[in-house]
């Protein structure tokens, strides 16, 4: 064990670095995500049936298909057609699109269980589609979304954990490192898993919070 702890004085610098790679994607693809979700969602509304189906179709494609493979696609296949992209924007095109559809998803769950007599209300004094979408729809949508949406950002983070199989030095890409250098799989797994645990711990204690500070008296989410 001591040997371990060693090596992880010795790495650590590298180990800060990547940690601070993972938050940085993690923050990234949550924020990035969260508006491409709201524009997925806005669309899936369209007026226009052409923009609903398309947006349906990109929602379904990328809950239905494994983020790696989309990873790998744009990584390993874009420069056989004479693109190259670096890792780090791999891994925010990749999550942003695939993180976007399911707040997508989310939010129009949450659509569904609005009171529809508003929105005609709304309608009939003149409202146009905008601004329902924006004053009414929106809000509502968010606020009853919260606790899917704080469960996505948790998510991100541990997603992030696959982008090291692209290239992308991650946090988790450094704890392969050391195991690979001194062969103590066991010890730096279980380490990176503590440190994995402990920051959805703290993100879960912060979506508990806005949580309680969103919701609406006598009102469960």
């Amino acid at each position: 064990m001591a040997a371990f702890l060693n090596d992880l004085i010795a790495y650590w610098p590298q180990i800060l670095a990547g940690l601070k790679n993972t938050a940085l994607l993690m923050v990234i693809m949550s924020a990035t995500g969260f508006f491409g979700g709201i524009a997925a969602f806005y669309l899936s509304l369209s007026k226009s049936r052409a923009a609903r189906t398309w947006t349906e179709r990109y929602i379904s494609f990328f809950i239905g298909t494994p983020l790696l493979v989309h990873l790998f696609l744009m990584y390993y296949g874009l420069p056989e057609l004479g693109i190259h992209l670096s890792a780090f924007t791999v891994s925010v095109i990749g999550f942003t699109l695939n993180v976007s559809a399911y707040n997508a998803r989310y939010l129009m769950t949450a659509y569904h269980g609005l009171e529809k007599t508003e929105l005609e209300a709304a309608r009939a004094q003149g409202f146009t589609h905008t601004e329902i979408f924006r004053f009414i729809i929106l809000p509502q949508a968010i606020r009853l979304s919260v606790p899917s949406l704080t469960n996505q950002i948790i998510q991100n983070l541990k997603d992030t954990s696959v982008a090291f199989l692209i290239q992308y030095h991650d946090f988790f890409a450094q704890m392969q490192e050391i195991a690979s250098t001194n062969f103590q799989f066991f010890k730096a797994y279980m380490t990176a898993g503590g440190v994995y645990l402990a920051l959805v711990s703290i993100i879960v204690l912060a979506a508990r919070k806005l949580e309680r500070h969103i919701s609406l008296p006598g009102f469960q989410t």
